[in-house]
């Protein structure tokens, strides 16, 4: 993941433990995840509504996976893989992120 350009979009401080927060990457909408000191950064719309809302999502383990549901209609997204666990023809995308210095980066494509 070195040979990435990274882009600073908050203050390692700013992202709290299973609570999701928004970043803005490009013209992308992120959600980003603390989730046992590792970090997860998807797409924040929901394929379903087309909402920007998963950041404000559930996060937790459903089928050995960790997921963050979708506050509106329930789906479960793997935020690892960004597969929906109850419709495997639908997926979202994820990022690359890490934490640099005291700062919460992402993966510029």
């Amino acid at each position: 993941m070195s040979d990435l350009n990274w882009e600073t979009v908050c203050d390692a401080s700013d992202l709290l433990p299973e609570i999701g927060a928004r970043a803005l990457l490009g013209k992308d909408q992120v959600a980003m995840f603390r989730i046992k000191d590792k970090l997860f950064a998807v797409n924040a719309i929901d394929p379903f509504t087309n909402a920007a809302v998963l950041a404000r999502g559930i996060v937790g383990s459903l089928k050995d996976q960790i997921v963050v549901a979708s506050p509106l209609l329930k789906q479960h997204f793997n935020l690892e893989t960004g597969s929906c666990l109850e419709d495997e023809t639908v997926s979202i995308k994820t990022y690359a992120i890490r934490e640099n210095d005291g700062k919460i980066q992402l993966a510029l494509k």
